[in-house]
């Protein structure tokens, strides 16, 4: 049988970000905006992030090599490259092991609220507040932004890519808390329903690790199985702080 998938696929979301800090602070302070002068794809990790994210790639390096990735896949987003940088140097993937910088994995991008606290929106835009609470955060598009469907449609030919390059191969993917969700609707064969509830469980913390490997097996062609989902070992190991809030560029989540 031809093998179509990775043997194991990983998705991490970014350590804390500059804009996560932010954000606390502007809803502490009941503020209509976040006060950032940078582009969402421009935010940093913080020092907690950095830490978050070296705690990750320790916990990797005391793994088997044959469940550490020897493929790294990126967001562009500054937060997710710093977070797999930092990764790779403390150990979780080969020194020499390139970095994949791919832009289907960004953020998922909010248009207009961008910037905004929950507040904000209702307060500036309450037509788009109204319009979200009627579609729903799965089929709500603000405009200028993304709706999760959108997010959805350019990870599919993420998964298509994976399937043709890197097929038999441990794949690393760092990215944001909504491409983590969605991923899981894609591999999982999810309803609306069903991610949405695991979304309202609560966030995924920051560097949480979301594992799925291949049972070749299964079905025609094997498909890819959910192992743990985020997971937050690598930092309790290490005891550095456990992190879950949203991203912080726009208040309202995903």
């Amino acid at each position: 049988m031809t093998i179509r998938w990775p043997a194991q696929l990983i998705i991490a979301r970014h350590g804390q970000s500059a804009g996560n800090v932010a954000r606390d602070a502007a809803h502490e302070a009941t503020a209509d905006r976040i006060a950032l002068s940078i582009r969402d794809a421009d935010v940093p990790l913080s020092d907690l992030g950095r830490e978050q994210a070296a705690s990750l790639g320790r916990w990797f390096a005391r793994q088997p090599e044959d469940c550490r990735p020897d493929v790294l896949l990126s967001s562009p987003y500054l937060r997710a490259c710093q977070t797999a940088r930092l990764f790779r140097d403390h150990g979780g993937a080969a020194g020499e092991e390139p970095i994949c910088f791919d832009e289907r994995l960004r953020e998922k991008e909010f248009g207009i609220l961008d910037g905004l606290t929950t507040g904000g929106i209702r307060n500036i835009f309450p037509d788009q507040a109204e319009f979200r609470r009627l579609l729903g955060k799965f089929y709500h598009r603000p405009p200028g932004g993304e709706s999760w469907c959108d997010v959805i449609l350019r990870l599919r030919s993420v998964m298509d890519t994976i399937s043709l390059h890197y097929a038999g191969r441990r794949v690393m993917i760092f990215s944001h808390q909504v491409v983590v969700l969605c991923m899981r609707y894609i591999l999982e064969s999810l309803t609306e329903t069903e991610i949405l509830a695991i979304d309202a469980k609560g966030d995924v913390a920051n560097c949480a690790v979301t594992d799925y490997r291949l049972e070749a097996d299964a079905g025609r062609d094997g498909r890819l199985v959910l192992q743990r989902y985020n997971v937050t070992a690598p930092m309790e190991e290490d005891r550095t702080p456990v992190t879950k809030a949203p991203d912080a560029i726009a208040g309202a989540r995903g």
